[in-house]
């Protein structure tokens, strides 16, 4: 909790944190929906914002409002499959790497090399491709999970390694703690912010993807999500044809998004410089 307070006291922190918060709950409302995102046709197209239809309808028959709200679940829903995933791997692969060391190091470390060498957006739209037909969110998820490791492993070796060094690690293992134990009781208390500020950092980096894959139409374009949204929306040229409301929606979720994300990152990546959190816990 004093970790919190301390964050809150940053108003990049704060507004990022309330953001995200209020984007939560309007994904909750999905459960709400008095419409099945799936069907077409339920409400009259085209309609510009009312009473009745807070956001407008589209060129499909769908309300806009609780279309977002399915969009914005489910870009999240994608966005911390990925997440999740690639944060047990990148954790898995650089602890091991970093209090091991020798072989097991060079191995680990060649293959995540590899990974951030290789062009990973063509290599992401290939494996799209053929998987297409059977991609959903959590398939999405996965997929970019796989390739969204490599870096931030590199970052939680580095920290191991510094940590390995300390003289609480030789008390330890003279203490008989074993690999796991020193790992989780040691170790892990120092590289959780490291962790939440990178599954932040890779978060909206799945977003991003999504967005891009859908817009090019390589996802499965009848599940909603902030990437389809868009897609419906060009397809249907509605900036050209003045359905501002349709475009306008997606575009404004995703910069909420985007900004919150981004401030939750940068001020928890400033907590972690000793000298900024200082210098922030003594202003405030």
């Amino acid at each position: 909790m004093r970790l919190f307070r301390d964050l809150l006291r940053d108003y990049r922190f704060f507004w990022g944190f309330w953001i995200l918060v209020m984007m939560l709950v309007f994904a909750s409302l999905s459960f709400l929906s008095p419409y099945d995102p799936t069907i077409w046709g339920e409400v009259p197209r085209d309609r510009r914002p009312s009473a009745e239809y807070w956001l407008g309808t589209d060129s499909n028959g769908q309300d806009i409002f609780w279309i977002a709200t399915f969009a914005v679940r489910n870009s999240l829903t994608i966005a911390l499959i990925a997440g999740l995933v690639s944060r047990v791997i990148a954790v898995t692969v650089g602890m091991i790497a970093g209090y091991l060391g020798g072989k097991s190091d060079r191995v680990l470390m060649f293959v995540s090399d590899s990974l951030l060498v290789i062009p990973l957006f063509l290599m992401i739209v290939m494996l799209a491709l053929l998987i297409r037909d059977s991609m959903n969110v959590v398939s999405l998820g996965l997929l970019l999970a796989i390739f969204g490791w490599a870096w931030d492993a590199r970052l939680i070796r580095s920290q191991i390694l510094s940590l390995r060094e300390r003289e609480f690690t030789k008390t330890a293992v003279l203490s008989g703690a074993g690999t796991l134990r020193l790992v989780m009781n040691e170790y892990m208390p120092y590289s959780t912010p490291l962790i939440f500020s990178t599954l932040i950092n890779n978060m909206a980096w799945a977003i991003g993807l999504e967005i891009t894959l859908a817009i090019l139409g390589l996802l499965d374009v009848t599940i909603p999500t902030l990437g389809t949204m868009l897609y419906w929306a060009i397809n249907y040229q509605a900036v050209l044809l003045g359905r501002w409301w349709w475009v306008l929606t997606p575009i404004v979720l995703s910069i909420l998004l985007f900004v919150a994300l981004y401030w939750l990152s940068v001020s928890i990546s400033e907590y972690l410089d000793p000298r900024r959190r200082i210098q922030r816990v003594g202003a405030a």
